[in-house]
């Protein structure tokens, strides 16, 4: 257990001149707001604020953060105050406590979705980076000691918090360059998402240790020995990469843990920046290189400020091992990132000029804002935190980073948005490219322009950033809104010059704002468009409009009664036959379609949208397409399910090509209750097959479980839903 001596001794080992007496004074306060009260580990709760103040001085932060570590749960948790907080320990540490409480409070709807719950805290981790950054510094090593305490937990519960720090934590760890507290979030969180997983890796690992261990000391010895005779003084270490990491190639290869040859890494530090290059050459001058495998993040550095040389040698003993180069302050960067750059000066501290490289952040911080979806801000959020980039040039010599997998017109976006827009065609290395394609690290793109070209929809189906994906989808919703307020405006013109009413005159008269508010809507386009999209009927207006006497005139009842006789049989013509089970705003018999893109199957979250002339389209929450499409198209859609009723899933399953393994698959299935309607499988000649299969799924918790048992069959590397 941590004690509060160890922190002393920590801070003031890099703190020129630490205040120690403040941290001295906030444990004493910590542990007598936080008396009586017990961890579900049994200890006493002091143990949990002193675990996180030491993982502070571990990135060498300022007393403030690591006072703010001491009593970060003391206004969530303890009868402490603001005020209170504010007097004893100063505005600065008030404020920093009260950015990592908001944090850990939820304001937001029972009925919210889960993913609506991690947008909405996610968007308050942004803003409190943006105001200052030490409080998701505190944030992370909240999480980090809570991860490494999680088996006190229920499974359910351990499960959940795992996923959520696999999928927002550890990336922003690495973001803000804090390699170990990445690696750590990574590995804790699989260990308790793919228990079974974890202790076979970790297994396997251990059995080949002591060998492992051997092999390293005589590479390094090697690599030291090949320096000294060449001048050279560095540091060399080696080590395994993470589970994790090796967890991850083993799945996107879809090979076993003996198939995968460069799980080893060494390290070499080196003195001064032409030394890095100059043990590059050494290096390479004994091991043959590999292929497609050197990276220089030194001449172009990593958007979290990590510079090194990545090469992978086949070295010793034949054995394929990945090294890289750097210096020691670029290590000191690797390995604190963000917290590598704190600077004390005159007695202040304070992050330095290098904030500015974070471009990331404010980017961030302009999704936020723009973005009310939260589906489609934490899709635009991950696809900016969660990529590896690619380093590409533009004619002048300049470097873009993007995703890994961008395109030229992420590209034309990533350079200024009226670029994007009028985008018609790439050149990439002066040969035109289609622009689907994929950018590589090297390329020097131009883009092509036309005044009159404008984005595509097309384009949403391959771009990457997410700069571009906003872009495209505003200008595709402009379109729509377009078109929706025109057809709007015809229906309710065709309908209330019936009456003889002008539409202009009732839109600009005194009633107007009345009747908008009624109907829900701010402007009086917002009413053409949700009259042409169909969400309002140009009755509903003409009811607000027209005294009921007016309305109910002999001669329109004649007319609107064949209507009403006909609106009656397309519904239930609608709703004839099969159920749809969906229901859409209370009603169950609309006409619905299920989209093929994602098909969705009963317990997954849906969404409708409304397409003109074919009802309504079911797509699961988040499918591509529907993030694409305009909101005011969309409706809130429900399960309705009664009685037998099943849908089409496609599931694709990667396995080694072995006799035996589809009888396996297909008795899974057929144990589930599950019917196979089709299947495609075809060995894809590396000893591995791909199996398809179209069955017939009851609802989400029957496909997963059926995955599930496929998944642990020997010999299958992956299951997927596609």
């Amino acid at each position: 257990m941590l004690r509060l001596n160890d922190i002393l001794q920590r801070i003031a080992a890099y703190h020129p001149d630490p205040d120690l007496d403040i941290i001295k004074k906030a444990y004493v306060y910590s542990a007598k707001v936080h008396q009586g009260q017990i961890r579900k580990s049994g200890e006493p709760y002091l143990v949990h604020p002193l675990a996180v103040a030491g993982i502070l001085t571990e990135l060498k932060l300022d007393e403030a953060s690591v006072v703010t570590g001491l009593l970060h749960d003391t206004i969530e948790d303890t009868l402490a105050t603001m005020e209170e907080l504010e007097d004893l320990f100063g505005k600065e540490i008030a404020a920093l406590v009260d950015g990592v409480t908001k944090l850990s409070q939820f304001q937001i709807s029972k009925e919210a979705s889960a993913e609506e719950k991690q947008a909405e805290n996610f968007r308050k981790m942004i803003v409190a980076m943006a105001k200052d950054i030490r409080v998701i510094l505190v944030k992370l090593a909240d999480r980090t000691h809570n991860m490494r305490t999680l088996e006190h937990m229920a499974p359910a519960k351990q499960a959940r918090i795992a996923q959520e720090t696999l999928d927002i934590y550890a990336p922003l760890a690495n973001r803000l360059g804090i390699s170990w507290i990445k690696t750590e979030l990574e590995d804790l969180s699989f260990r308790y998402i793919r228990p079974q997983e974890f202790e076979e890796l970790a297994g396997k690992v251990d059995q080949r240790k002591a060998e492992r261990e051997r092999f390293i000391d005589e590479t390094c010895e090697i690599v030291v020995r090949k320096m000294r005779e060449n001048d050279l003084e560095v540091d060399v270490s080696g080590r395994w990469k993470h589970l994790y990491s090796i967890w991850k190639k083993m799945r996107a290869q879809g090979i076993e843990f003996d198939g995968v040859h460069d799980i080893l890494a060494f390290r070499i530090l080196a003195p001064t920046i032409p030394n890095c290059y100059e043990a590059l050459g050494l290096i390479h001058s004994m091991w043959k290189p590999v292929p497609g495998r050197f990276k220089d993040f030194i001449a172009m550095p990593k958007p979290n400020m990590y510079q090194s040389l990545h090469t992978t040698v086949i070295g010793p003993f034949g054995e394929r091992i990945e090294v890289q180069i750097r210096t020691r302050d670029m290590h000191k960067v690797a390995e604190e990132g963000i917290a590598a750059h704190w600077a004390y000066k005159e007695g202040r501290t304070g992050y330095g000029r290098d904030s500015g490289k974070f471009a990331w952040l404010r980017q961030l911080m302009e999704w936020q804002q723009d973005l009310k979806d939260p589906k489609e801000f934490l899709e635009t959020v991950k696809v900016d935190l969660f990529t590896d980039e690619v380093f590409v040039f533009t004619p002048m010599g300049e470097v873009k980073d993007l995703p890994q997998g961008a395109t030229p017109v992420d590209f034309a976006y990533a350079i200024h948005s009226k670029i994007g827009d009028h985008c018609v065609g790439a050149k990439v290395d002066g040969r035109i490219v289609p622009l689907r394609y994929k950018l590589k690290n090297g390329d020097t793109v131009e883009i092509l322009t036309s005044n009159a070209a404008n984005p595509s929809k097309d384009w949403l189906t391959y771009v990457k950033t997410s700069r571009a994906q906003t872009k495209i989808r505003a200008y595709i919703r402009a379109q729509q809104r377009e078109k929706s307020v025109s057809l709007g405006r015809e229906l309710l013109e065709r309908e209330f010059k019936r009456f003889g009413v002008n539409l202009n005159k009732t839109l600009k008269g005194d009633a107007a704002p009345k009747i908008l508010q009624e109907l829900g809507v701010r402007a009086s386009d917002d009413l053409l468009s949700a009259v042409g999209y169909g969400k309002v009927s140009p009755s509903q207006v003409l009811q607000r409009v027209l005294p009921p006497e007016r309305l109910a005139a002999p001669a329109e009842a004649e007319v609107s009664a064949p209507v009403a006789r006909l609106t009656e049989i397309f519904r239930k013509v609608a709703g004839r036959g099969a159920r749809t089970g969906v229901r859409i705003n209370g009603i169950d018999d609309v006409m619905v379609r299920f989209g093929r893109c994602c098909n969705p199957v009963p317990g997954d979250r849906i969404l409708g949208f409304i397409t003109r002339g074919r009802g309504v389209t079911v797509h699961t929450e988040g499918c591509d397409k529907v993030l694409s499409t305009d909101e005011e198209r969309r409706v809130d859609v429900q399960w309705d399910v009664r009685g037998e009723y099943k849908r089409p899933v496609t599931v694709r399953v990667m396995t080694a090509d072995r006799p035996g393994l589809l009888a396996d698959i297909s008795q899974k299935f057929s144990a589930a209750g599950v019917n196979i309607s089709q299947a495609n499988c075809r060995s894809t000649g590396d000893d591995r097959a791909v199996n398809t299969f179209e069955v017939a799924i009851t609802d989400l918790k029957q496909l997963q479980g059926v995955m599930t048992a496929i998944e642990r069959i020997k010999g299958v590397f992956s299951v997927e839903r596609v």
